[in-house]
């Protein structure tokens, strides 16, 4: 059973993205406590250590790509995008509960996402 629901790239890709978020916010929170607390430069370093992990495990485990420097920089290229979407569905939701943008976020962005990579980042070039 677990293989058939792994067997899915996209629950992969959420999957993935999950142990990311975990890793963004387990890299911010050591950055805070060990160094400074600057919210922007502990979620600078959590989103770099992150991304890293994220583009390496997506590349090799979801998409089934060799890692290369134009991969990864479109990858990095979707991921920046997907922050000033997020921000800006949040602007945009403004009069709705914080809660309730954030679960709209949460939900809409890893598959929009997810397509875009398929289909731009990790399009097999021939």
């Amino acid at each position: 059973m677990i293989e058939y629901i792994f067997s899915h790239k996209l629950i992969r890709y959420g999957f993935i993205g999950g142990i990311s978020t975990l890793i963004h916010i387990s890299g911010a929170s050591i950055y805070i406590y060990f160094i400074t607390n600057s919210l922007l430069q502990s979620n600078i370093v959590g989103f770099l250590i992150a991304y890293i992990f994220s583009y390496t495990i997506q590349s090799k485990f979801v998409f089934e790509s060799q890692i290369s420097k134009e991969r990864a920089l479109r990858y990095f290229i979707v991921q920046i995008l997907a922050l000033f979407v997020a921000i800006s569905i949040s602007d945009i939701l403004s009069q709705y509960n914080s809660y309730i943008k954030t679960v709209i976020v949460a939900m809409l962005l890893p598959l929009v996402t997810f397509f875009v990579h398929k289909f731009w980042t990790f399009k097999n070039r021939r």
